[in-house]
């Protein structure tokens, strides 16, 4: 149930359609992924090697992968391939993390720079067991990035720090474009997909950073990002979607769930094309600015154009992503 109340006075968006389902099983034709390889793809996948950096479009098994991995972009992942949480939809794992790497901010600097990149993405794992869950390891990275390629704005997709709002305000004061933090998923279905985390917590983030960033007249925008396909109903997406409107998101990405193993959380349904374009409509009839919504989309999906403003390209049903994760 939303947390928001509804507005009956407000104009109608156009209803996301209950469309007929398609029964798990093998992918439709419209999950068709851009295959892996060539010179480009290779010389990235070096670069990270040898830079000993990591992406969530590797150790999360994005589906976009090949395509922007051969457009020479990546979502870098900050603070190891070891995550805290142990999320039922997500292909990092759990367990024993490692040290924080103090070199590793200039590292993702330098690769920026030797990408040629003028937009950047940076998330991490979920570091519960750093007093500030590595805020002040993503302030420090936008600033190297700041220093090494001038100009290049930076997109952080950031986890809940635990609710801590000093944590927040660190990211915040080293002044991303765009602060995301997902909400991943419906709030009847976070006890079976984000055990160790809470949907209004996440929503009171979104919220403060909106509000840190109108105080003071930062520019910066704040996202979102959601899987479907994991057991949600459509009512409970346009219920979401209000609840981020009221906490002050702009942006929001809509994707379908894949799942990576049989061990992880299944596939309830396969989204069809159409019914992004419906959500998509419904979310900027609410007053999203910018809604990304199609089967291969993922948080980073045109994160440059999300963070300027460019165009009026506001969904894809049937696109893969050209941004990493």
């Amino acid at each position: 149930m939303s947390t928001t109340p509804r507005d009956d006075a407000a104009p109608s968006p156009p209803a996301a359609a209950r469309a007929p389902r398609v029964a798990p099983g093998r992918k439709p034709d419209w999950l068709r992924m851009a295959r892996q390889g060539g010179a480009e793809y290779n010389d990235l996948k070096r670069l990270l090697r040898s830079s000993r950096l990591n992406t969530v479009c590797e150790s999360a098994n994005c589906p976009n992968r090949g395509e922007c991995f051969g457009s020479r972009t990546a979502t870098f992942m900050l603070l190891g391939e070891v995550c805290t949480r142990r999320c039922t939809f997500c292909n990092i794992p759990g367990g024993r993390v490692a040290a924080v790497d103090a070199d590793e901010p200039r590292r993702v600097a330098e690769a920026v720079r030797e990408l040629g990149l003028r937009f950047a993405v940076v998330t991490s794992v979920n570091r519960d067991d750093l007093p500030d869950g590595g805020a002040a390891h993503f302030a420090a990275t936008i600033r190297a990035i700041r220093r090494t390629v001038p100009g290049c704005g930076v997109e952080v997709l950031i986890p809940d720090f635990r609710g801590d709002r000093p944590a927040l305000e660190t990211v915040l004061e080293a002044r991303p474009e765009v602060l995301n933090h997902n909400l991943e998923t419906v709030p009847r279905l976070y006890p079976a997909l984000r055990p160790q985390a809470a949907y209004l917590r996440s929503l009171q983030l979104l919220g403060r950073a909106r509000q840190w960033a109108d105080r003071l007249g930062a520019a910066v925008r704040v996202k979102t990002g959601i899987m479907v396909g994991v057991g949600e109903t459509c009512d409970e997406v346009l219920d979401l979607m209000r609840d981020a409107v009221a906490h002050g998101v702009q942006v929001l990405t809509i994707g379908q769930y894949l799942q990576p193993t049989v061990a992880h959380h299944p596939v309830a349904r396969w989204v069809p094309p159409d019914e992004f374009t419906r959500y998509a409509e419904a979310g900027r009839a609410f007053g999203l600015e910018w809604v990304e919504a199609g089967p291969l989309v993922r948080s980073s999906y045109h994160a440059r154009e999300q963070a300027q403003g460019d165009g009026d390209r506001r969904e894809q049903p049937g696109a893969a992503g050209a941004g990493g994760g």
